[in-house]
């Protein structure tokens, strides 16, 4: 049987591969309670992967938030005992992880991003706030002063993300898109998906990945606020730059193929930026 540590790595590492890579680059001391922290966060953004109704997956992100609410409830459930653990330990706002939890019902619908404003606020409620609570585990003392850095970082990540997962979202009928990104680029959420009109989505695609870019440059301008004991929570950040490059490069084509970039290209990235402190 694993011991608890490497159980909840193991968990990480199958769901999560760039974070539990970003674990190893952290001091070993954190890595327990960081893992903890990133299998939660993957667990409740994986939920619309494993159900195929929005019920089913309210359920599970009830169970998580009732498991925070009351403290409890978690018995034989190794993660849950493990995020609890983490919460005590470093004192970590309980509001910030339901709230979290609340911004994970828009996946389990096809409802629209209505602006550029909702998407920044999921973003900062999920990836932003993701970093903070991990800059409260590694270095609490200065978490406050790179507040600003983790939201524009989180933003930048996020639409990475949502990048990234293109294709299954559209074979999904989820649009992440902003409304009115794609009004101004000559789309609407219909269009998009029917994907016919490439001109206008390759406009599209593009201005995305502008917002991303905008908010990834609003970070780096913030990377002296990050104290170097804090900067393993921005590595996984050095992953969003490579993958605007290639959605810009693949246009209205993302819509049905992968643009991830290899395994180990992304190891290296990470590995870069811990010892660079730059992402």
């Amino acid at each position: 049987m694993q011991e608890p540590d490497a159980q909840i790595l193991a968990t990480l590492r199958d769901t999560d591969r760039d974070r539990y890579l970003a674990c190893l680059l952290a001091p070993p001391e954190k890595r327990h309670s960081l893992a903890s922290l990133y299998a939660f966060h993957a667990e409740i953004a994986r939920i619309r992967d494993v159900v195929h109704e929005p019920l089913p997956g309210e359920i599970r992100l009830q169970w998580w938030r009732d498991l925070l609410e009351n403290r409890s409830g978690g018995e034989g459930h190794p993660l849950a005992g493990a995020l609890l653990g983490s919460i005590d330990e470093h004192r970590l706002p309980v509001g910030v992880l339901q709230n979290m939890i609340d911004a994970r019902l828009f996946d389990l619908y096809d409802d629209p991003m209505e602006d550029t404003t909702a998407l920044e606020g999921y973003a900062g409620e999920t990836a932003s706030a993701l970093i903070q609570l991990a800059s409260l585990i590694l270095d609490p003392t200065s978490a406050a002063q790179s507040a600003d850095a983790a939201g524009h970082a989180g933003v930048a990540q996020t639409i990475a993300g949502l990048l990234l997962l293109l294709p299954i979202h559209s074979r999904r009928g989820q649009v992440y898109f902003p409304t009115d990104l794609l009004r101004a680029t000559g789309l609407d959420r219909e269009m998009l998906l029917d994907g016919r009109d490439e001109a206008a989505i390759g406009r599209a695609v593009r201005a995305l990945c502008g917002l991303g870019r905008d908010h990834l440059a609003k970070a780096r301008n913030s990377l002296n606020s990050i104290s170097p004991k804090n900067f393993p929570a921005f590595i996984p950040v050095a992953l969003a730059e490579p993958v605007f490059d290639r959605a810009e490069a693949a246009g209205a084509r993302i819509l049905k193929h992968s643009i991830q970039p290899p395994q180990w290209q992304r190891q290296w990235r990470m590995w870069r930026a811990s010892r660079r402190r730059r992402f």
